[in-house]
Order: C-alpha cells, then sequence, then structure tokens
C-alpha cells in the first residue's frame, strides 16, 4: 500500500509548501480537489482543461519531489436538481484526468431530487411511508442509472479506468448494497471509495465493509469518526448540529487514532489486503479541534506504524 493525503487537508498552504510539507512527512502522493465542495484552491479546473502549459508545470511540481498525483476528487452532488455545475464539473474533472494520465477519479454518486417537479436533492434512509419507494424508483431507474451510463462512457474515452465513489450521506450511493447496485448497472469502471468515517456514523462496520466489496475497492479515504457516546444515547447518530461543536453533536470527524485506535487501523489496513486491495491510503483531515498540519501529522505517523508496504513473500519450506 502507498500512503498520500487529499489536498484539502491542507488548505490554507500554497501547492509548492503543500507539496514540501508532504515530502517532509514521507507520503508518496497527493489526491488533489478539484471542484464541487471544495473552492479547490490548488487546482483550477477550467485552466487546466484548457491549458497544455499548465497540465505541465502542475505535473512537474509533483514530478520534482518525487510525488504522485493519486487522483482527483470531485467531491460534490452532481445531481443536484438546480445545481448543474456540480455534474458539469464532474465530466470536467474526468477530461483533465484525461489529459493528465491520471487512471482514478473520485467523487460521490449523486443525489436527485425526490421527483421531476422538485428542487430539492431528498435522501431516502427509511422504507415508510409508501411514497419512500417512489422516490427510490424516480431517483434510480430514472436519474441516476442514465446519468451513471454516460459517465462511463465518458470516462472510457478519456482513459480513466477507475471511478471511485464515495459511500456518503445525504447520496444514492452511500452503503455496501447500494455500490454493487450502481456497480451491477453500469459496469466495473465503477468501484468503491471506501471511507470507514461515514460508515461508522451510519452505524456500519468499515471491515465487514471491505470483505464484502472485495475488488470493488478502488481507493481508500483514511478518516476517522468520534462517536460520542452520551450524547448518542439521547439523539442517536442522525445528527443535524454544527460540524463546529463536536461536545454537542453524538459523532464527529476527528484525526486518525483519535476515535478509533492504533489497533483497529492496523485490521482495517490487514482486512484491505484480505480483501485484495493493495492502493492508496489518502488521508483526509478535517478534525476542527486540532490544527490541521498537527492533525495530519499524526495521522501519517499512525499509518506508517500500521500499513504493510512492502509486497508479501512468504513461502512455505520445502519439508
Amino acid at each position: 500500500m502507498k500512503l498520500g493525503f487529499v489536498s484539502d487537508s491542507l488548505g490554507g498552504m500554497s501547492l509548492d509548501h503543500l507539496l514540501d510539507s508532504a515530502v517532509r512527512m514521507g507520503v508518496s502522493g497527493i489526491e488533489v480537489n478539484t471542484c464541487g465542495w471544495s473552492t479547490a484552491p490548488h487546482f483550477d479546473l477550467q485552466t487546466m482543461l484548457k491549458d497544455a502549459s499548465a497540465r505541465k508545470e502542475f505535473l512537474n511540481a509533483f514530478d520534482e519531489r518525487a510525488l504522485e498525483v493519486i487522483s482527483l476528487n470531485a467531491n460534490g452532488n452532481p445531481l443536484h436538481p438546480t445545481d448543474p455545475k456540480q455534474g458539469s464539473d464532474l465530466k470536467d474533472t474526468i477530461r483533465v484526468a484525461g489529459e493528465l494520465g491520471i487512471k482514478t477519479v473520485c467523487t460521490m454518486s449523486g443525489l436527485p431530487a425526490g421527483n421531476a417537479n422538485d428542487t430539492m436533492p431528498n435522501w431516502v434512509v427509511s422504507s415508510w411511508p409508501p411514497e419512500t419507494q417512489a422516490i427510490l424508483n424516480y431517483q434510480w431507474n430514472d436519474v441516476l442509472i442514465p446519468f451513471w451510463h454516460e459517465i462511463v462512457e465518458l470516462a472510457k474515452e478519456c482513459g480513466v479506468e477507475r471511478i471511485a465513489l464515495e459511500l456518503h450521506g445525504n447520496q444514492c450511493v452511500y452503503n455496501v448494497p447500494s455500490l454493487l447496485k450502481l456497480r451491477d448497472a453500469v459496469g466495473p469502471v465503477v468501484g468503491a471509495n471506501l471511507d470507514p468515517s461515514h460508515l461508522f456514523w451510519m452505524g456500519a462496520d468499515p471491515l465487514a465493509a471491505a470483505e464484502a466489496l472485495g475488488d470493488a475497492i478502488y481507493h481508500v479515504h483514511a478518516k476517522d469518526t468520534m462517536l460520542n457516546a452520551p450524547v448518542q444515547a439521547t439523539t442517536s447518530l442522525l445528527e443535524n448540529g454544527s460540524l463546529m461543536d463536536i461536545p454537542a453533536r453524538s459523532w464527529s470527524y476527528i484525526t486518525l487514532g483519535f476515535g478509533h485506535g492504533e489497533e483497529w487501523w492496523r485490521q482495517f489496513c490487514y482486512r484491505l489486503k484480505m480483501a485484495g486491495y493493495d492502493g492508496w491510503l489518502s488521508i483526509e483531515h478535517e478534525d476542527v479541534l486540532l490544527n490541521s498540519l498537527e492533525g495530519l501529522e499524526k495521522s501519517v505517523t499512525l499509518l506508517q506504524g500500521v500499513m504493510p508496504s512492502a509486497p508479501a513473500d512468504f513461502k512455505p519450506q520445502d519439508i
């Protein structure tokens, strides 16, 4: 496995300062945010789309430091009913990835409205009342699957081999069954960006998810979640309070090791290997209480101590 981090983890730094920090920390690559819910401070999507010299300069900054571009990340809602730019920016991200020779694009599946006349995304997480099933039928059959057929064809045209969908709340694809359902519908260009932090707060087990996904794992976000048991006891894990008010929340994103300890992350890495995954671990730092550089450094140190990085070489002796 190889270790890197998401560029927005150090969003306040210039690209050069970020890359120099990556070298100092001993990581091998950076996953670069391009659009969506990110202001993309390190990547001007439209400039990169149009300007070959800008693309060359961008890659040279990595090559000079022996770093890799792990992937491009278009983390938004590409099926937002009133903001088509999020979908068009995903398409442009795929086009730029093709021009840069980057084979993996990370994104979200998207979440449409509940019907053709609605203007707000609608996330269905229960089976009742009965209109929930009509919403799901519209979202999946009328919007999601046709859109992803189009995206898969675009990816093939551009030479992008893997689109890694983050299993994220407020998206149609948010757990193992929904990822496999879309993958079955549109083909193996689509796979999972397995981020344990979201599965924690939705009540799933990332270790079991790794086993269930197997070769459908295309990317891994290393992000931790603290489950705040005293608050959870009265509010549940359905949390809509401010992300900045950690004491009041039933769960919060947190620096690696502060929510789940080194032993859990060791097991997670091993479960990934058992599932056949030997790719990137990309740290996404979103802890509002710790300094971003300090939190990222602590996360890097933890993973460097538990992730396997050399090829397996054990063979039984001939006896």
